[in-house]
């Protein structure tokens, strides 16, 4: 049994109930927009994110709700549409090991088809039946539009800041787990106030996510699913640079980093600049950083009742910070 497949063994017939709701929510009428959903329906992921919402939800309450289901879906649906807008803004021609919507068809045909999926999420999310948790999602659609256009006006900003990539990845992947594990303790009937420590459950999982990705980025890509120093290439300095130049006085380093935030940087010019990464302890840095925020979630998770969901969410968790890809 792979690693999955044991973190998800309380909530397997769950899941399938998941798949085939998510499945249902992306068919139409319309050849063409069913044409592009089938497409995107190809490239499911691990399914991280409504994982987490199926066994946050079993562990605070017992059981997993209709409501459960719904949010889980209206979550996926937005982490999707937001990628197939993601995929429009930094002309990705691959997503997943597979052409992207916008490669496959074209710019508008994406756009709409991601607007489609963000008007999907809103219906699922009515289903809930739950003003607390259409809210939660309403807020997430702000906050990852929010963190993405933080992240282009960081990019043309000259000042390296650790404050700056924390408050980027918080609005752009943290948000979402967070909404994730908010959402699945108030679709079990939680309040508001008791749901805020699983909402920081899944702020913390999230910030441990999104430093992996961003180790990766130092790496061969072969077997990750993106080319080393991609992130350099859009202009994009995360922790481990970040910590490397602000703890080292070179300023060859320095002029380097702001020729790569203008995405005038050779790929030579980034692979001399990843070496000087990793020679200076970023990598050592944010691993480091990455387990403080898997401590601070761990205390949350052992915090609760010993059982079966929370050893698979303590499982969970150390397979985001343990991934190889």
């Amino acid at each position: 049994m792979d690693m999955l497949s044991a973190i998800t063994s309380p909530i397997t017939d769950e899941l399938v109930q998941f798949k085939e709701l998510f499945d249902s929510s992306l068919t139409n009428s319309n050849p063409l927009l069913n044409e592009v959903l089938v497409h995107i329906c190809q490239r499911r992921g691990k399914m991280m994110r409504p994982i987490l919402v199926l066994l946050v939800a079993k562990l605070s309450g017992g059981g997993i709700s209709k409501s459960t289901l719904h949010a889980a879906v209206a979550l996926e649906l937005l982490h999707t549409a937001s990628l197939v807008h993601d995929d429009v803004v930094d002309e990705s021609g691959e997503r997943r090991g597979q052409l992207s919507v916008n490669a496959m068809y074209n710019n508008r045909i994406s756009v709409l088809a991601g607007d489609y999926l963000l008007a999907t999420c809103l219906v699922q999310s009515s289903l809930t039946q739950n003003n607390d948790i259409v809210g939660v999602v309403a807020r997430l659609g702000q906050d990852l539009s929010e963190g993405e256009l933080l992240q282009l006006s960081n990019v043309s900003n000259s000042t390296v800041s650790e404050s700056i990539y924390f408050d980027v990845i918080r609005k752009k992947t943290a948000v979402l787990f967070a909404a994730c594990t908010k959402s699945a303790a108030l679709s079990v009937g939680m309040s508001v106030e008791k749901a805020e420590r699983y909402r920081l459950l899944g702020e913390y999982i999230g910030i441990c996510f999104q430093i992996k990705d961003d180790i990766f980025d130092y790496y061969d890509g072969a077997g990750i699913g993106k080319p080393t120093g991609n992130d350099m290439r859009e202009g994009k300095l995360t922790l481990p640079a970040i910590y490397a130049l602000t703890s080292s006085n070179d300023k060859t380093a320095k002029d380097l980093a702001a020729k790569i935030k203008t995405e005038q940087a050779t790929n030579d010019e980034i692979s001399h600049f990843i070496e000087f990464t990793k020679l200076q302890g970023g990598i050592e840095y944010a691993t480091k950083i990455m387990y403080e925020y898997k401590d601070k979630a761990s205390r949350i998770l052992l915090a609760m009742p010993d059982s079966e969901v929370r050893a698979s969410l303590i499982a969970y968790l150390n397979y985001v910070v343990d991934r190889e890809k």
